[in-house]
């Protein structure tokens, strides 16, 4: 195994202990940042998440810029990124600090892509991530972060980034989406 899927298998591991320092529990006092407060447990989270979201960078850039490209590679960093991102807006929702219906929409779009990306696969066809897909990614990682962090050090200037991170996100995932489902209607037109 290469050190690209290495790094995409440390993104998979780091998600369990995530999930764990974000519903197990712990008592581990607040941070206070001003006159704000956040659960350390969440500060924790977020961090153990940032960290884990910055891999997909990482093991992308290596991949690319030493030609180690893998079928196991392609079929680890997506699943990868869509464990974490919907590991992390469940916990959300179950945290009561993002909409569930704007949860569903993200993951439903997952779904759908996914399943679209088989039938593809079944004709031969793979189709890497586009420009909007990046960004849709990255929109994503971003609200989370802000909503994981409880929307600091936004709040202390009376900004509601965290919020305004889920709307950008949500408005790119379905955007991205349908882009896919555009580009790649032709999977569709011979079907029996």
């Amino acid at each position: 195994m290469n050190l690209p899927n290495k790094i995409t298998l440390a993104r998979i591991l780091l998600i369990p202990f995530f999930m764990i320092v974000m519903l197990g529990g712990f008592e581990w006092g607040q941070l206070s940042v001003g006159n704000e407060q956040i659960p350390m447990t969440h500060f924790v989270g977020a961090i153990i998440f940032i960290i884990a979201s910055t891999t997909d960078w990482i093991d992308g850039y290596f991949a690319r810029k030493y030609n180690l490209v893998t079928n196991l590679g392609k079929f680890l960093d997506p699943l990868a990124d869509k464990l974490l991102v919907s590991a992390a807006l469940i916990i959300l929702v179950e945290l009561q600090l993002a909409p569930s219906w704007m949860v569903i929409v993200i993951i439903s779009r997952e779904f759908a892509v996914t399943g679209l990306r088989l039938v593809l696969a079944g004709e031969g066809e793979v189709v890497a991530a586009n420009m909007l897909g990046k960004i849709k990614t990255w929109a994503q990682i971003v609200a989370i972060s802000a909503l994981l962090l409880h929307n600091l050090p936004f709040s202390l200037l009376s900004i509601p980034f965290a919020t305004i991170s889920l709307w950008i996100a949500v408005i790119f995932t379905v955007v991205s989406g349908w882009d896919y489902f555009m580009k790649n209607r032709h999977a569709f037109k011979h079907s029996k």
